[in-house]
């Protein structure tokens, strides 16, 4: 099949594959006796090329490089320059060259023939370098399931952070109407290693992996798989493809390429390089057969050298170093017409999106706006039609209570009739208690007289008490002066007396007297001994009357300690790996991929031996 017809099919296949973003299946012819079935499934999983054999005979003439733009203009890439098509023989990577023939490659005989169009270069900053979207999201893809499948090292942290950013680039705004428990239950997230590294069920990381993803909002697809790319960048496994080789003494050793260079590494330990060489401090790489040359630009130090399991090996890390040092060097320079035509389409581009995304979130928020005034209608018909059913209930009540005010008229009427006739027989008795008043009048007269007649008596009786009274009081005073009269006859006898007992009655008048105080000063001990007693009891019955009763307060609680970070909390300390470990190590050391390249030392020193 020729080329313009090839690319006349294209129309299709581009529409389908890029602009719906659907997973689909394309078969193209590429000969008469060759077609390949492109699977992509953009939203999902990375591309992937099958080549499909008839039971036809003939030969397909194409090269990998026609294979390679064909699936580009498929997917209407431009940035090709990071990608390749790759494929597996004899359990080693290969990729497919662009000036060899497709059959030519020592490709498996399996049919059918599978190819992967993955990322082969890696950007130093994805944002700077990576210009169009499809270029963005099938980084995005390729690095996402890396990391799911362990082949990049993430921190659990960040493996929430990034998974929240995937659910946004896949369901866009969170919504907690349309975004309810459990609608990530069938997604695959996290790495297993952090699954099972904490004693959490999956409803609890869902929960972690939506409060991040709620605060993305507003974020579109290709800005949150860019977020994603820019947090996965720092990650020390990103972009390396790691070797095993050995060094002259043979020791086991790892080689990892990257776009900032190359670095050797202990096989327990991919994520801090014992020494590193970058893409400007080398000035040559080799190999032959199996051992591999790396000469250092600095001609004072000395050249390294490992050896490789297989010849098909080192041809790879070849052509990993070159493509890697060539974009090393050309992110060092201006850029090419194209890029710069990319990156002003691609600005086109974003400032377009970014004005439909202003007009669609303008529309949003006066359909919001609408909804609002809408349900604010509803709201005032249910109002005015819940007023209506409340008028029609009081008419209702109003017509009950006229009813019933009839009712009492008429009661009323019957009670003011009885009224009429009680009040007939008032005036019956009102006549009958005059009469009787009249009868009245008559002893009532008779009781004044009888009452005058009991004053007069109750006067006289007043003065007869006087006379008495005074009477009493000439008595009493008569009395006295009798008393006063007996007392000086008896003061005569006395002094009449003899003189011999004058003393002796002296002594007798003197000591009476005397006994009458003492006995007055007992009385009045008795009586205050009677009243001090009297005292006492009263006091004791105040005392025991007095109970005084105080509760003391208890004292609170403590509070309980604030609960530790919930993941460290549920932490399973036996579960950690060797780059749990060592990645929580450089983190307290403060290391990071950027600041561990180490150069290698000055004059003088001897072969590196490691």
């Amino acid at each position: 099949m020729c080329k313009c017809s090839t690319e006349t099919a294209l129309a299709d296949v581009t529409a389908l594959c890029v602009l719906s973003r659907a997973p689909c299946r394309i078969q193209i012819l590429l000969s008469s006796s060759w077609s390949f079935l492109l699977c992509t499934e953009l939203l999902l999983d990375p591309v992937t090329l099958h080549l499909c054999e008839p039971n036809l005979p003939g030969e397909v003439k194409w090269k990998g490089k026609d294979l390679f733009d064909l699936v580009c203009r498929t997917l209407g890439l431009r940035e090709t320059w990071f990608f390749g098509l790759q494929y597996t023989i004899k359990d080693t990577v290969a990729w497919l060259k662009m000036d060899k023939k497709v059959l030519d490659h020592d490709v498996p005989t399996e049919e059918p023939k599978t190819f992967h169009f993955l990322a082969k270069f890696y950007p130093e900053n994805a944002e700077e370098e990576l210009v169009q979207e499809i270029t963005q999201h099938l980084f995005f893809l390729q690095v996402k399931k890396q990391i799911l499948d362990e082949k990049i090292f993430c921190p659990p942290e960040a493996s929430v952070l990034l998974a929240s950013y995937a659910v946004q680039a896949k369901y866009g705004d969170y919504d907690p109407n349309v975004h309810k428990r459990g609608f990530l239950a069938q997604e695959e997230l996290l790495p297993k290693r952090v699954i099972n590294l904490y004693q959490m069920t999956p409803e609890m990381w869902e929960e972690r992996i939506t409060a991040w993803y709620a605060e993305h909002r507003g974020r579109a697809r290709d800005e949150a798989e860019m977020e994603y790319l820019k947090i996965a960048q720092d990650l020390e496994m990103y972009g390396v493809n790691y070797f095993a080789i050995r060094n002259k003494k043979g020791t086991e050793l790892l080689l990892g390429v990257d776009a900032l260079g190359l670095h050797i590494y202990d096989p327990d330990n991919r994520l801090t390089p014992k020494i590193s060489f970058p893409w400007n401090e080398i000035r040559n790489i080799s190999y032959s057969d199996k051992e591999f040359t790396i000469k250092p630009l600095d001609k004072k130090i000395d050249v390294f050298k490992f050896n490789s399991s297989k010849l098909r090996v080192n041809k790879l890390i070849l052509q990993l170093c070159i493509g890697n040092h060539d974009l090393f060097m050309r992110r060092r320079k201006a850029d090419s017409l194209e890029v710069q035509q990319m990156k002003a389409q691609a600005r086109e581009e974003k400032a377009r999106k970014q004005m439909e995304r202003q007009c669609l979130a303008r529309e949003k928020q006066m359909r919001e706006e609408a909804e609002r005034t809408r349900d604010e209608l509803e709201r005032r018909l249910m109002q005015l039609k819940e007023e209506a059913t409340m008028a029609n209930e009081a008419l209702m009540r109003s017509e009950e209570t006229a009813d019933l005010l009839a009712e009492k008229a008429q009661i009323t009427e019957e009670e003011a009739k009885l009224l009429a006739q009680k009040a007939a027989e008032a005036e019956q008795e009102m006549q009958r208690i005059k009469a009787t008043a009249i009868r009245t009048e008559e002893e009532k007269r008779l009781m004044e007289q009888k009452v005058l007649e009991a004053e007069m008596l109750a006067l006289k009786m007043a003065e007869e008490s006087e006379r008495r009274a005074k009477e009493a009081d000439q008595l009493k005073q008569d009395l006295q002066e009798a008393r006063e009269s007996e007392r000086r006859a008896k003061q005569k006898l006395l002094e009449i007396t003899s003189k011999s007992s004058y003393t002796s009655m002296n002594s007798s008048t003197t000591a009476l007297p005397t006994d009458l105080p003492s006995f007055n000063l007992i009385s009045e001990s008795l009586s205050f001994d009677f009243k001090d007693t009297d005292m006492k009891r009263l006091s004791m019955e105040i005392e025991k009357e007095k109970v005084e009763y105080m509760e003391k307060s208890k004292h609170l609680q403590e509070q309980l300690n604030e609960l530790k970070t919930e993941i460290e909390a549920l932490k399973l300390k036996e579960r950690e790996t060797a780059l749990d470990i060592l990645h929580n190590e450089n983190s307290s050391r403060g290391n990071s991929k950027h600041n561990t390249i180490k150069k290698p030392q000055a004059q003088g020193r001897r072969p590196i031996c490691i």
